[in-house]
């Protein structure tokens, strides 16, 4: 099955119109349509005209149901009249905007409802088994639940669930399923009676419908024809959909003991699963809009993890693109939202508002309590006015006594206003929504006293007022979703965001501002041509804000073409080397020979093979959100195959030499040994690592010694280290950093610095960054502890390994070069050039490297998993997914070359991925069985891909990094 998705929408007609331009989400990736014109589908009607709609328009002539297999469908219901929340009428509830939430990275100051559920979405479509092809959702809804998603049972419908109670439950759709069979549905019920829903749970465990449903093709094939689709013709029967509901009809004949049987529909297999900690947000109302929104913003309140003072519970208000100068009292201003509005210190607030596209005024006005205004562009300058009440419905005929408006009755509105029906032009069985109440005028025909006049429970009395209402061109809410220049609400929106974005930047170490996509961000605020205001921070704000300002300051200047973007980005990164080497040199080493001048000491350690996780322990991410790698420290060809040998010499001299590279150096002064972090510098390693020790001064609590030939005096003489490095270079081992910890390791021995495996592992990290190479931990953990294990860090500048080791079993002998397989490729590819442009992803919090990033730590604790229940088929499962995952991050990792080379492998290889950044290097190879191993060691023995390509012994290394001395 195809992994790309196809995003399909329903959307109002204006909005579906206009999506491609205001939304700049093409076809075929995207399409958005709308129901036809005065035609009433029902959910699953609505959803066969989607379906048939986009296979019209983007199908390139092929047939429907070779269309519906190139790729998943995700299907968005968005296309409501909105009544109970006039605001987003005219782009639907989908489209309406939220604020960034200021737990998350990654958001964006201009996203929508879609922006915030689509990653949720797409990861619940693209985990589902082989039949899937298409999911139906809701859009006036966000849910939320654990990263790591049950197994998906591969049936023609899959309903998704949430546990709630019964009296909760009235108001959805339910499955029951059996208590001894709990993914088996047994039937589907449409808001049963709390009653009812009890009395089927002695038998029956019940989940609450979140809107979310898998289908297979053979499911679409039976929908489609229960609304109308003729599937040899290709088209509907009548001139559209018919009206259907997937859920009222097509729901409840699905199952083992459906609730409606119907022959077509009950053959179909089913079957549900409760989502994982799942949480419900609906947006169907004002006042659902802002408790969902005010939920989401306080689910963290620990200010530790927000990342600056003072972050109590957010109060529900809540400005977005706007010019607001009215001052906000939390008690007596509650349930606030402003969106795409001016509102000046002139007006008066209550409670209970929302005020969306509020022109730019200087009106006194004075609301009452749950009074809402809407303005919507009309034409090239005129507004629809739109006043309305908190709790309206916008439901029933517009004469009845039960209609309401303002809270009050149609009817009340009318005689307040000295105005009767016929007056209004409004026909007593006219439905609200149909009503021509909302005048259509440009902004100089507004004032206060006007829109007071519409809205206020008592209104005086004004001929002019009621005169400029009959006269007015007015509009129904039906017609005001069909008639909205949307292209000036969208502009009217980012002319007060991009008003924003200085701001907020002078008040970023108190706002969400570094938190947001800033690339996005960059681009918005590269467009207003403002001039970047200097940095407000100061000396102990967040250290990791000091990285993001430059990195969105290079980002801005990028943007604008202007070559200073490149001095912030370089300082950036020298930022982040100067955080992690600083943890370093808060704990000075004294070094002192601890050795007989007739001793060597001998470091050795094995390589690491990442299985998963890999990039989560690479600052500045594991900083920010904590570090999580699967990996195994392993010896070649039996033995430890990074090793570092050193003594005392009698010179004060420091010695260095590579057996390897069959290369020396002899360093004398400190000027020389600083230059490790020089471009070209031979043995910077070594160099950095005799700098760490305490043999250079600004690392050294040995402060008073003048030259380094003066402290190699003090010390007992100079130090002779000689390094071997058995691996080919760009081998994606980890060998640069596992020779880093080692010869750390071997120095610190040899200088009695009494330094732990902790304590070996914080400052490789930071010897990465004195040598500009960046990098993470999860090589030098890889060796340093051996072993298979999990390797897990929470956020912090001082990142602390806390290891989870896993048995053996699956990389003992058993598999170990049976059925899983190291080869070296032959090739190279030097992981620095990957490493900065991802880094840059994530100084820039780019929601795909975060989402990407988010995924490859959840996969690293299902291989943990796996691994802890030996289970090899769900190991190899997650290898699988590790190397997805590392193309989705860099879609370099998997050359042509490499390409090549496992696609010959192909048929007899069940999991296989590069080590290390990819390009190149060693791969991991899990054959499908012994016999498959033995094809793939023919193919690639007979026929190497080139001179150097080759089949590696691998045991794993229970010890990891050892120290013996002669």
């Amino acid at each position: 099955m195809p992994s790309a998705i196809q995003r399909l929408l329903s959307l109002p007609p204006g909005m579906a119109r206009e999506f491609v331009a205001l939304e700049n989400k093409s076809r075929p990736e995207w399409f958005a349509t709308c129901d036809p014109a005065g035609s009433k589908l029902g959910s699953g009607g609505g959803t066969a005209h989607l379906l048939a709609e986009a296979w019209r328009d983007t199908a390139n002539g092929n047939s429907f149901a070779t269309w519906l297999n190139h790729s998943r469908k995700l299907l968005i219901h968005g296309g409501g009249q909105s009544r109970r929340l006039p605001s987003y009428a005219p782009v639907g509830k989908l489209l309406m905007p939220l604020p960034a939430f200021r737990w998350a990275y990654g958001q964006r100051l201009d996203q929508t409802l879609l922006d915030v559920q689509l990653p949720d979405y797409e990861r619940v479509l693209a985990h589902a088994g082989p039949k899937t092809v298409a999911m139906i959702t809701s859009g006036d809804v966000l849910l939320r639940f654990d990263r790591e998603l049950p197994p998906f049972p591969d049936v023609d419908v899959l309903g998704l669930g949430m546990w709630v109670t019964a009296e909760k439950a009235k108001d959805f759709g339910v499955f029951f399923s059996p208590r001894k069979n709990p993914t088996k549905l047994a039937f589907f019920l449409q808001k049963p009676e709390p009653a009812r829903t009890r009395e089927l749970a002695a038998e029956f465990l019940p989940l609450v419908d979140t809107g979310m449903w898998l289908l297979s093709e053979r499911a679409v094939r039976v929908l489609m024809s229960k609304c109308g689709w003729d599937a040899n013709a290709q088209k509907f029967g009548g001139a559209t959909a018919s009206n259907y509901e997937l859920y009222a009809q097509f729901g409840l004949s699905l199952g083992t003991q459906p609730a409606q049987p119907d022959p077509e529909i009950s053959a179909l297999t089913s079957a549900v699963i409760p989502l994982p900690k799942a949480e419900f947000y609906h947006f169907g109302t004002s006042q659902q809009l802002i408790e969902s929104v005010a939920a989401l913003q306080n689910i963290e309140l620990d200010e530790t993890k927000l990342g600056y003072a003072g972050a109590k519970r957010h109060p529900d208000q809540f400005l977005q693109n706007t010019k607001f100068k009215f001052p906000l009292r939390q008690e007596e201003n509650h349930t606030l939202w402003v969106e795409n509005s001016t509102v000046p210190a002139t007006w008066k607030l209550a409670h209970e508002h929302v005020l969306t596209g509020v022109p730019e005024n200087a009106w006194d006005l004075q609301l009452e309590a749950g009074v809402c205004l809407d303005f919507v562009p009309v034409g090239e300058a005129e507004f629809a006015v739109r006043p309305y009440g908190f709790s309206d419905t916008f439901s029933g005929r517009f004469g009845d006594l039960s209609t309401k408006w303002f809270g009050r009755s149609t009817t009340e509105w009318l005689v307040a206003r000295q105005l009767t029906l016929s007056q209004a032009g409004v026909a007593k069985e006219t439905d609200i929504q149909q009503a021509a109440l909302f005048p259509v005028l440009k902004l100089e025909q507004l004032n206060a006293r006007f829109l007071e006049w519409m809205f206020a429970a008592k209104p005086t009395p004004s001929p002019e007022h009621t005169q400029l209402w009959l006269k007015s061109l007015r509009l129904s809410a039906q017609q005001i979703a069909e008639q909205a220049n949307l292209g000036r609400l969208y502009q009217q929106r980012e002319t007060h965001r991009h008003a924003c974005l200085a701001p907020m930047l002078r008040n970023g170490r108190w706002s969400v501002f570094y938190r947001l996509d800033l690339q996005h961000t960059a681009r918005d605020f590269a467009r207003t041509n403002v001039a970047l205001p200097d940095s407000s921070l100061k000396q102990g704000d967040e250290p990791l804000n000091f990285v993001h300002d430059e990195m969105f300051r290079a980002a801005v200047l990028r943007e604008r073409n202007d070559a200073r973007w490149q001095q912030h980005e370089a300082k950036a990164f020298a930022l982040l080397r100067e955080m992690i080497i600083h943890e370093a040199q808060l704990k000075l080493a004294q070094p002192r020979a601890s050795i007989q001048e007739d001793q060597i000491v001998w470091g050795r350690s094995p390589v690491r093979l990442d299985l998963a996780g890999g990039w989560t322990d690479t600052p500045p991410h594991c900083l920010e959100h904590g570090g999580k790698v699967l990996n195994l420290g392993v010896n070649l060809n039996g033995q430890p195959p990074i090793q570092v040998f050193a003594k005392l010499c009698p010179r004060p001299e420091l010695v260095l030499r590579s057996i390897d590279l069959g290369v020396e150096q002899r360093v004398k002064t400190f000027e020389e040994l600083d230059t490790f972090a020089q471009p070209g510098s031979e043995f910077a390693l070594a160099k950095a690592a005799f700098a760490l020790a305490g043999f250079l001064p600004r690392f050294s609590s040995d402060s008073g010694a003048r030259s380094l030939e003066e402290q190699l005096k003090a010390f007992g003489g100079g130090i002779e280290v000689s390094m071997l490095s058995a691996v080919p270079k760009g081998s994606g081992l980890g060998t640069s950093s596992i020779l880093a910890a080692t010869l750390l390791a071997t120095l610190a021995d040899l200088c009695g610095l009494g330094w732990d495996r902790h304590t070996l592992f914080q400052r490789t990290l930071a010897m990465e960054q004195m040598l500009t190479t960046g990098g993470g931990w999860q090589d030098q953990a890889g060796a340093i502890f051996g072993g298979v294990k999990l390797i897990e860090t929470s956020a912090g500048l001082a990142q602390t390994p806390n290891v989870r080791w896993l048995p053996p079993h699956l990389f003992g002998s058993g598999q170990a070069n049976s059925t899983t397989l190291l080869y070296y490729t032959g090739l190279t590819r030097l992981a620095k050039n990957i490493l900065a442009e991802i880094v840059r992803g994530m100084f820039l919090n780019s929601p795909n490297h975060l989402r990407i990033l988010n995924e490859i730590g959840v996969n690293a604790e299902r291989c943990f998993n796996a691994i802890q229940r030996r289970d090899r088929a769900e190991l190899v499962a997650s290898v699988r997914r590790s190397w997805e995952l590392n193309q989705a991050l860099d879609a370099g990792t998997n050359t042509p070359e490499v390409g090549a080379i496992l696609n010959r492998i192909e048929p007899w290889t069940a999991a296989c991925k590069l080590l290390g950044a990819g390009g190149g290097g060693f791969v991991l190879i899990f054959a499908k069985d012994e016999v498959a191993a033995g094809r793939i060691k023919h193919e690639l023995t007979t026929n190497p891909p080139n001179a150097r390509a080759r089949f590696v012994e691998m045991t794993l290394s229970e010890q990891g990094l050892e120290l013996t001395r002669s």
